[in-house]
C-alpha cells in the first residue's frame, strides 16, 4: 500500500498537481453498494469528523467549513459506476482540487476495496502545511466508511 504524497509535473500550464492518497480499505459491501453510498452527498456528512461545521448537502453538492481552515463546497465531475466517482470544487475554495474515490472489486466475494485520491494545485508553502492534515483527513474517510459498513454486515 502507498500513503503519503506524491507531485506530478503536469505539462499544461506549467502547474504542479499534488496527490495525496489514503490507506485502502477492504470492505463487507459490493463495489455497487460502495458506489451507490458515495453517490450521494447526503450521505458524506456520515463521515465528516466533528471539526466540519456548517454541512449542507443535497444529493450532487455539498459545502461545509472546516474549523480554523477554510470553507469548501464539492460537486461530483464524473461517475464510473461500480469503480470510481470523481468530485471537483464547487464555489469558493482556497485552491482547486479534485477528490478521486477508487472503488476496487475483490475477485470471487461480494467485498470490495476503497481508497481516495486527493489531487490539488498547491503551491509549495501550502503543500507542506496541508500534507500531513489531508492525509489523515483521507484516512478518517476511509476508516468511518469502514466501520459503518462493518456495523451493518
Amino acid at each position: 500500500m502507498l500513503t503519503g504524497i506524491h507531485c506530478n509535473l503536469l505539462l499544461e500550464n506549467n502547474c504542479k498537481t499534488t496527490r495525496i492518497q489514503s490507506l485502502q480499505v477492504t470492505l463487507n459491501q459490493s463495489p455497487s453498494e460502495v458506489f451507490n453510498f458515495l453517490s450521494d452527498f447526503t450521505n458524506y456528512e456520515k463521515l465528516m469528523p466533528e471539526q466540519v461545521t456548517d454541512w449542507v448537502s443535497d444529493s450532487e453538492t455539498c459545502s461545509f467549513s472546516i474549523k480554523g481552515m477554510a470553507s469548501l463546497g464539492m460537486a461530483f465531475d464524473t461517475k464510473t459506476p461500480d469503480s470510481e466517482i470523481k468530485i471537483k470544487r464547487n464555489g469558493k475554495a482556497p485552491f482547486d482540487f479534485f477528490l478521486i474515490c477508487n472503488i476496487g472489486k475483490i475477485d470471487n466475494s461480494d467485498s470490495s476495496t476503497l481508497n481516495l485520491f486527493f489531487d490539488a494545485d498547491l503551491n509549495p508553502f501550502l503543500k507542506m502545511m496541508a500534507e500531513k492534515p489531508l492525509t489523515n483527513f483521507l484516512n478518517l474517510l476511509v476508516d468511518r466508511y469502514k466501520a459503518i459498513t462493518d456495523s451493518i454486515a
